[in-house]
C-alpha cells in the first residue's frame, strides 16, 4: 500500500516486541476509553523502566493518515533520560518524524551524549524547526525531520530509531541510585509532560480525523502524559501512582 507506512509499522512492531520482551503489559485505569476502532493504546511496566506507552492512530483507509507516539519513562530512582518517538505520515510522505532522549535531572547524561552521536550522522533535506515548548525539553541532538519522501531518509529514520531504542532499553535500567533525589526526578518528569501537553498539533490532527473531541482532550491531558503525584518505588505488582481521579469513564 505504501512503503512509508510499511516502514513505520515495522518500527511499531519492533517497539512492541521490545516491550513484550522486557516488560509486562498492563491495563491502566481509564485507558479503555481510548482504545477504539482506528485508535490503539498499550502500556507496559518493567524493572528497567517505569512506563512505556505506544499510541497509534490508524486512519489509512478513511483519511490516508497514520500517526504514532511512543514514550518511555525511567524509574524515579534513575537520572536516565526519557525516550520519545513521534511520527505522522500519509502514503507518500512523513510530514514529521521526531526522536529524542530528553533529560530529566542530568542534561549531560552519558545516554544523551551517545544519542547525539547517533543523530550527528543524519542528514535531512528538510529539518523541522522546533517550537518554544519543544525547545524547553528536547536535547540538542534531537532528530526532527519533515516532508520525508525519499527512501534514503526513510531508512535513516528506521535505523536511528532502532539503534536508539535498543541502546535505551539496554542502558535505562543501569542508572539507578539510592542517593538520587527522587522528588527532583518526579518534578523533572512532570515538567516534561507539562511541556508536551502544550503541543497543539497532535490533538488538532486527531480531532480532524473524526475522533471525539472530548476524548482527545481528556486523553492528552490525563493519559498521554499522566502526572506523577508522589515518589514511586519498585514494588512487584504495583506499577506506579498517577493522577486519574479527573477521568470520566
Amino acid at each position: 500500500m505504501s512503503l512509508i507506512w510499511d516502514s513505520l509499522i515495522d518500527i511499531q512492531n519492533d517497539l512492541i516486541k521490545s516491550f513484550e520482551l522486557t516488560g509486562t503489559e498492563i491495563q491502566e485505569e481509564g485507558m479503555d476509553r481510548f482504545n477504539q476502532p482506528g485508535w490503539v493504546n498499550r502500556v507496559w511496566i518493567s524493572e528497567k523502566y517505569r512506563r512505556a506507552h505506544v499510541d497509534v492512530v490508524d486512519m489509512r483507509e478513511s483519511h490516508k493518515l497514520w500517526m504514532m507516539h511512543c514514550c518511555i519513562f525511567p524509574h524515579t530512582d534513575s537520572d536516565a533520560p526519557i525516550f520519545g518517538f513521534d511520527v505522522i505520515a500519509g502514503p507518500n510522505k512523513m510530514t514529521g518524524a521526531f526522536c529524542d532522549l530528553s533529560a530529566t535531572t542530568n542534561p549531560d547524561h552519558e545516554m544523551i551524549k551517545h544519542f547525539a552521536e547517533i543523530t550527528s550522522k543524519l542528514e535531512w533535506k528538510r529539518e523541522r524547526e522546533l517550537p518554544e515548548w519543544a525547545k524547553a525539553i528536547f536535547s540538542d541532538g534531537m532528530m526532527a525531520a519533515g516532508m520525508v519522501k525519499e527512501q534514503a531518509e526513510i531508512d535513516q529514520i528506521s535505523k536511528a530509531v532502532d539503534e536508539t531504542l535498543n541502546y535505551y532499553i539496554k542502558e535505562v535500567g543501569n542508572h539507578s541510585s539510592i542517593d538520587l533525589d527522587r522528588e527532583s526526578v518526579r518534578v523533572a518528569q512532570n515538567r516534561y509532560g507539562h511541556y508536551q501537553r502544550q503541543n497543539p498539533h497532535t490533538p488538532r490532527v486527531m480531532k480532524s480525523l473524526g475522533l471525539n473531541e472530548e476524548d482527545v482532550d481528556v486523553f492528552v491531558e490525563k493519559c498521554l502524559f499522566p502526572e506523577l503525584e508522589e515518589e514511586l518505588y519498585r514494588v512487584s505488582g504495583v506499577p506506579y501512582k498517577v493522577r486519574r481521579r479527573d477521568i470520566k469513564l
